[in-house]
């Protein structure tokens, strides 16, 4: 009786909004373009900077051109349920809009700063996706839409506090491991703040500085929406998202450690120039591929700890045909 009054109830409340599905696509296509076209003249010269930013550094920003492409997937797993959703305008959406406008004007010409530039950004395409397509849409896309926030550049000082910290830590971690796996080669090593001296069997000493070397620790935040694209694509339920995010920082954290030992050892055995080379920034990219690894396989072990039961809701929504 309940199920039937929610029915009832929610029949009434959407009552002459119709389904995304049900409107003709040619109609949706043309909002879509003239929407994407108006948001790119309002924000061309922050796309075009966050373009020069992410194409001048690769290594550290190159990310930001895969997270459209990811969000647009993530819109493409929820389609089923976007195409069910009930569209109609939503006037409130308005006060996001607006002020999404105001605050990237306000950071152009008030305070500027690019970073909070794209936040802004990201603020009005929420509000433009609320008030033209309504909550229910919105409750769909909401995720995809925060997505893009990784899109945008953090700024200098901001990854200087940051990363900082970490840097010590693969400092620290980085020395561990060359004092262990070093010991059978003849390498010996001393650490004393981002700086690791290492030294061969011949007595040459190659220093390999942290700080410069960072780019693991810049790429933190490709690391966090590697994990946030994981657990958004992959995850059955909250909390596995929730645990994949989290853990997400120390993967960093962990391959960075990693990447410092590995150029600490190809500084003594292959070619001392590669601590001031290009080098580091190579095996950070690299360690994407491990750092994907790592997540899927985190995500594995989540769903074996946890199995769908018959009832549950998940499976439930799967029997349901489309």
């Amino acid at each position: 009786m309940s199920v039937a009054s929610a029915s009832q109830n929610m029949s009434h409340s959407d009552a002459g909004m119709a389904p995304l599905g049900s409107l003709r696509w040619q109609g949706v296509a043309l909002l879509g373009a003239v929407a994407l076209a108006a948001f790119v003249m309002l924000f061309r010269q922050w796309l075009w900077r966050q373009g020069n930013l992410s194409w001048g550094n690769l290594d550290d920003w190159g990310h930001a051109f895969a997270v459209p492409i990811i969000a647009g997937y993530l819109l493409y797993q929820r389609r089923e349920r976007l195409l069910r959703a009930p569209v109609k305008p939503f006037w409130p959406g308005l006060l996001p809009l607006i002020l999404g406008i105001a605050c990237y004007v306000f950071f152009i010409v008030g305070v500027p700063t690019h970073m909070f530039q794209g936040f802004a950004l990201v603020l009005a395409f929420f509000g433009f996706m609320l008030l033209v397509f309504g909550p229910h849409v919105l409750r769909v896309a909401i995720m995809p839409i925060a997505f893009l926030m990784f899109a945008v550049t953090i700024s200098e000082r901001v990854m200087i506090a940051i990363t900082f910290q970490l840097q010590l830590i693969a400092s620290q971690g980085g020395y561990l491991l060359l004092t262990i796996f070093g010991y059978p080669f003849g390498i010996e090593s001393v650490v004393e703040g981002n700086v690791i001296s290492v030294m061969d069997s011949a007595g040459n000493v190659n220093k390999l500085n942290v700080a410069e070397a960072c780019s693991g620790m810049r790429m933190v935040v490709a690391f966090i929406a590697l994990g946030a694209a994981v657990a958004l694509t992959q995850c059955r339920h909250w909390w596995q998202r929730v645990a994949v995010l989290l853990l997400s920082l120390p993967v960093a954290v962990g391959l960075n450690v990693l990447r410092v030992a590995v150029l600490g050892f190809l500084t003594v055995l292959v070619d001392p120039e590669l601590a001031s080379g290009e080098a580091h920034m190579l095996i950070g990219t690299l360690l994407l591929v491990p750092g994907l690894a790592l997540f899927l396989l985190l995500v594995w072990v989540l769903n074996r700890v946890v199995s769908d039961e018959p009832g549950e809701p998940n499976n439930a929504s799967k029997a349901v045909p489309s």
